[in-house]
């Protein structure tokens, strides 16, 4: 009568009532009603508003099974992991994101690229839960999605990243098999930073040094950090190789596939048609021990200042 047959806190009572009835339906209720206030709430009822006290009516028994019901017909959770999904999302995510996970913010306009639309079919069929994991961790490189490892346990973040595929892209999966998880852990920990090149190549690192200088520097920078003269004037930014999500994904095959191939939708070429695999693989192989894998002894990672 109150709160309304879809718990928005709309129905034909509320034209009397101030404060309105609470709205059970939008993003951020199991913040704002947390189930252990909610049981008190109609228990006791709240001063200064119209809901009143039930306890002696229903019982706690009764007021928790209905608590409840609310909680996972008009909040969308049913689970105490799917509640701390939405928590950790509203808390985090929300601000750029928005509300629904389709990246309109009041936060958006100001950002130097446009937040993740979670709700389009570009982001269901791009966006594994292993990369997403990935990225709520470290961060996305030139982008203003920063890394939460160290704010967030590893088990938070594989919450909320449940709570964005489950209630934006509406993808069910994380009821994932132990191999599955697996995979998603080795996401986290970072590619095999031993793998060699293929096909039996050996990269010269003095050789790929003098070719990044005088071909590279220009937009990754002459520390890999993506600040090169040329970067101001490109979008999306050149890589940062000191970026943790870089050091944890390029190892030498990923930079041999990355040269040779280039990256759709940016300015990184393709440079197989330009040279040679081994010429390739001598630029990777300084890339990686330079900026990726750098050695105590490496003369040309150098603190800037």
């Amino acid at each position: 009568m109150c709160h309304g047959d879809k718990g928005d806190g709309n129905s034909r009572a509320i034209e009397g009532m101030d404060p309105k009835p609470g709205d059970f339906t939008t993003l951020d209720a199991l913040e704002k009603y947390p189930r252990d206030r909610m049981i008190k709430s109609v228990m006791e009822g709240r001063p200064g508003t119209a809901m009143i006290a039930w306890g002696n009516r229903l019982g706690k028994e009764k007021i928790a099974a209905v608590v409840d019901y609310i909680i996972k017909e008009f909040m969308g959770a049913s689970t105490p992991e799917e509640v701390e999904g939405e928590h950790l999302f509203v808390k985090n995510c929300a601000v750029c994101h928005g509300e629904r996970g389709d990246g309109v913010s009041r936060a958006a306009d100001g950002l130097m690229k446009r937040p993740r639309n979670f709700t389009s079919d570009r982001s269901k069929k791009e966006l594994t839960r292993e990369r997403m994991v990935f990225s709520v961790t470290y961060g996305v490189p030139n982008s203003p999605m920063v890394g939460f490892k160290g704010r967030l346990a590893e088990e938070q973040i594989e919450k909320v990243v449940d709570f964005i595929r489950e209630k934006f892209m509406k993808l069910a999966d994380k009821g994932e098999t132990p191999e599955a998880h697996k995979s998603a852990l080795a996401a986290i920990e970072g590619a095999d930073m031993s793998a060699p090149f293929p096909n039996g190549l050996s990269g010269n690192q003095g050789k790929g040094g003098k070719f990044y200088k005088n071909n590279c520097a220009a937009c990754h920078g002459w520390f890999g950090d993506g600040t090169g003269p040329r970067s101001k004037f490109i979008s999306p930014k050149p890589r940062n190789f000191d970026h943790p999500a870089s050091r944890k994904k390029y190892n030498r095959p990923a930079l041999f596939k990355a040269i040779s191939k280039g990256v759709v939708g940016t300015e990184m070429p393709a440079w197989e048609k330009v040279l040679s695999p081994q010429e390739i693989a001598n630029v990777a192989e300084y890339v990686f021990n330079t900026f990726i894998h750098p050695s105590d002894t490496s003369g040309d990672k150098k603190k800037k200042g």
